[in-house]
């Protein structure tokens, strides 16, 4: 099974002194049993598809009312989310994608699930992915789906001018030559400016280790050799105006629409959203595994998701019977993908099949997407521990990867000081840091 590879990825978060340190009490049983059949559900997500799982929900549990309401993406919707726990707004059910996870868990925002979904995480789930959502003892949310990071690539544009499909990161940085030389306004990558998440993918798949444990402590390094290693490389390359320097969402999908972004890395979700976004380049574009360092495969995940019922939520029984559907139920996963704006990959295994069924593969040619994405899920590099305080992490990189482009900072600089920024926010929050 390709996710077994993923088992050592969150094995030291569970330490339990690492994870409630400061934080209040998880109650002694969660919220109420799951059973009930009646119930008002707000429901916040900013994933594919959500507002079409919501309705099919709607349409099969008549006695349960699910309200959909779309979120920004990003730091500004955990800041929303985390707002309004405090101020006691918060919905029913919440999209927060696994490197968040560990924060909100950590600052007692979340309902404690052991009573309820924790059965089904248990059943339903391989320890590799069960482990990001189960910390310091306790389940905190359900697992979705997954992220395999991969490469997106116009297959007419690379035809045309004959540049091969790279399957190393050498090969890439050449075709990216290629591609400008080919096209002056064109570009085969994207350096994303408001989101590191693929940044610390392709660190996590160099094989850097930005967080571990060590007895009671934290061990934070996020400018390891690895790390460096990455940021020199993508740094230079932005540098060299090789790629474009990006934001996410619209400028992204406008440089693609435009014909100016001809091949990017990404994850498995990316294909349902551009074949959503950008339907008029139907079977001009292909996926591949993502470039190595030494040919060997190599991969890493680029998000990944569970729903979770915030702390001050007020109908957890029916939240819970919500969650079980849209995350383990068959006609739930294909409410997902049959949208056509998912390319989800299930966290349960057992799904998968459902999810490949179901999504429509004209976009990519007839091209079996999905097989491209387990490749890559079998060569997730293991090792990888999210850190407890991701939200300062992300935005120290975020305040400043704008400026690597025109040579304003350095990308390897950023990370050095995203390190201490990490540091001292764990130090303050009242946790241990190792030497």
């Amino acid at each position: 099974m390709f996710r077994r590879r993923l088992t050592a990825l969150a094995c030291s978060i569970s330490a339990l002194g690492l994870l409630v340190a400061g934080c209040g009490s998880s109650g002694s049983g969660g919220s109420p049993a799951a059973q009930k059949q009646t119930g008002q559900v707000t429901f916040w997500s900013f994933v594919k598809g959500s507002d079409q799982v919501a309705a099919a929900f709607n349409q099969t549990h008549p006695g349960i009312k699910v309200t959909f309401q779309t979120v920004p993406s990003g730091q500004e919707y955990y800041s929303k989310l985390e707002n309004a726990v405090k101020a006691g707004t918060a919905p029913d059910v919440a999209v927060v994608e696994f490197p968040q996870l560990p924060e909100f868990a950590t600052q007692g925002m979340l309902e404690n699930l052991d009573s309820t979904l924790g059965p089904v995480v248990q059943s339903d789930f391989p320890d590799s992915v069960r482990q990001l959502v189960d910390l310091g003892g306790h389940t905190w949310g359900v697992p979705r789906d997954v992220a395999p990071l991969m490469l997106y690539y116009r297959n007419d544009f690379f035809t045309a001018h004959k540049i091969a499909v790279p399957k190393t990161w050498d090969e890439y940085q050449t075709m990216t030559q290629q591609v400008k030389a080919a096209d002056p306004k064109a570009r085969g990558g994207v350096l994303f400016t408001d989101n590191p998440g693929l940044l610390t993918a392709l660190a996590w798949q160099a094989g850097a280790q930005w967080f571990g444990t060590k007895g009671d402590a934290w061990q934070v390094s996020l400018d390891d050799a690895a790390s460096t290693k990455v940021a020199d490389y993508w740094g230079d390359l932005a540098r060299q105006d090789l790629v474009s320097s990006l934001t996410t969402l619209d400028p992204f999908w406008t440089s693609v629409q435009q014909n100016r972004t001809v091949a990017y890395v990404c994850a498995s979700w990316c294909a349902g959203s551009q074949q959503a976004t950008v339907p008029d380049q139907t079977g001009k574009w292909s996926v591949a595994p993502v470039p190595t360092w030494d040919g060997k495969p190599a991969s890493a995940m680029y998000g990944g998701s569970s729903f979770v019922i915030p702390k001050g939520a007020k109908d957890s029984a029916a939240a819970a019977e919500f969650i079980k559907w849209i995350t383990t139920d068959p006609a739930g996963m294909k409410a997902w993908v049959a949208s056509g704006t998912s390319s989800m990959f299930p966290a349960d295994p057992q799904l998968v099949p459902v999810t490949k069924a179901a999504f429509q593969t004209g976009y990519f040619g007839g091209q079996d997407i999905y097989a491209v994405g387990s490749s890559s899920y079998d060569a997730v590099v293991p090792g990888w521990t999210w850190g407890p305080v991701m939200g300062t992490t992300n935005t120290a990189i975020v305040d400043q990867i704008s400026n690597v482009a025109d040579g304003g900072v350095q990308l390897s600089a950023i990370f050095a000081d995203a390190q201490q920024a990490t540091v001292k926010d764990i130090e303050h929050r009242g946790m241990k840091v190792a030497p």
